[in-house]
């Protein structure tokens, strides 16, 4: 029980060890009393005379008072070896249980009248013996005991501290990752603007004021969808092959007929959600690096499928192949490096990245994403279940 849940009064006796001592001392020693009375002034019919009777109680009295500096005793020998407190506390049990026995004999004479009995001293010795073996086993149990309560609750509150430490250390990682997510999201849009500016402003110096203001179009509707989408969350595949119509519609302004997409989506993978503009910057590379060197331009093929608990999306071109695109895997592009960065960062090890020459002319890149847990329960779950 927590010390809060605990009467104010309750609470300041829990936590006031001379008051729990001081308490027991009562406790024991008045049950001593009892004991005494029921087991041999009743036994041997002496009810009546009060004297008997209040010898239990002054004997009582004066074995609280005897025991008494035992605590202190122990505490005095509490750090020493366990042999050594053995013999010590044995040694000051066998002193107090001598004085013990001396002094409630003693008394018993005074108080009844009754002489001569030192002989039966050995009978007093051994009572008091016991009695005193009793207490110092039930002293040493009682503080084992609070030592274990007290370990428990240190151990509750370092576990606790500690939980709240990583709940900490994970807020601040999970905070400094969807940083990192947002930033590397956010890099594409001024990489990308600053292209497509270049493209408007050599339309606008070539005097081709329609296709300068029809980009400008494009351009407006493209960056409101990057804005309006949390780098942080993942958009559906249909989603994104929207996002990036959008854009390969201003390349097409641009390039004109030298510019072909072509797009083949399974349509059982629409639904599945991967990282919104995952797939701008490598339609932008394939776009650099196949279809604006050649005369003729070029054709970019998007492809999607599922493939067991796996997305796989393929971006291909007809450029002049993998020696005119320039990869380098130990220092791509900054398209490259971006999409490759949010991958890891939204998947860890778990997805494939892939840059290949094709046997005809042209790139193929692949990727092959897992999909989120929802997803793939959902897949395996049937109407009737």
């Amino acid at each position: 029980m927590e010390e809060s849940n605990f009467h104010p009064l309750a609470a300041k006796f829990y936590q006031d060890s001379n008051a729990q001592f001081l308490f027991l001392q009562l406790i024991g020693w008045f049950g001593l009393s009892l004991v005494s009375f029921f087991s041999l002034t009743l036994w041997y019919d002496q009810q009546a005379q009060l004297t008997y009777v209040g010898h239990t109680l002054v004997q009582s009295a004066l074995g609280m008072a005897v025991s008494w500096p035992l605590r202190s005793l122990a505490h005095y020998l509490w750090d020493m070896k366990l042999w050594l407190r053995f013999v010590l506390t044995s040694v000051g049990v066998f002193v107090c249980s001598g004085m013990w026995a001396v002094l409630r004999l003693s008394t018993f004479m005074y108080m009844t009248g009754e002489q001569g009995l030192w002989p039966d001293f050995g009978g007093w010795m051994f009572g008091s013996i016991f009695i005193f073996v009793s207490w110092a086993a039930l002293y040493h149990g009682i503080k084992y005991y609070q030592l274990l309560q007290s370990e428990h609750a240190s151990l509750l509150r370092f576990a606790a501290d500690n939980k709240e430490e990583q709940l900490k250390r994970s807020r601040a990682e999970i905070f400094a990752h969807e940083a990192q997510l947002k930033m590397l999201r956010y890099q594409l849009n001024p990489h990308f603007l600053f292209n497509t500016l270049n493209a408007i402003s050599s339309l606008v110096r070539d005097k081709e004021s329609v296709k300068a203001n029809a980009m400008i179009v494009q351009l407006s509707s493209f960056l409101r969808y990057s804005l309006d989408n949390d780098p942080i969350r993942r958009v559906t595949l249909m989603d994104e092959m929207e996002a990036l119509k959008l854009y390969l519609d201003i390349e097409k302004t641009r390039f004109g007929d030298r510019l072909k997409v072509c797009f083949d989506v399974d349509p059982k993978a629409e639904a599945i959600r991967i990282p919104s503009l995952i797939l701008q910057p490598l339609a932008e590379n394939a776009i650099k690096y196949a279809v604006a060197p050649m005369e003729d331009g070029g054709t970019i093929t998007i492809k999607a499928r599922r493939s067991g608990d796996y997305v796989v999306i393929e971006l291909d071109d007809t450029g002049p192949g993998m020696p005119a695109f320039k990869y380098d895997s130990s220092s791509p592009g900054i398209g490259l490096r971006n999409t490759i960065d949010r991958l890891h960062g939204f998947y860890g090890d778990s997805y494939s990245f892939k840059i290949k020459d094709k046997s005809s002319n042209g790139i193929s890149v692949c990727m092959k994403l897992p999909l989120e847990k929802k997803e793939v329960i959902l897949e395996g779950t049937t109407p009737n279940s």
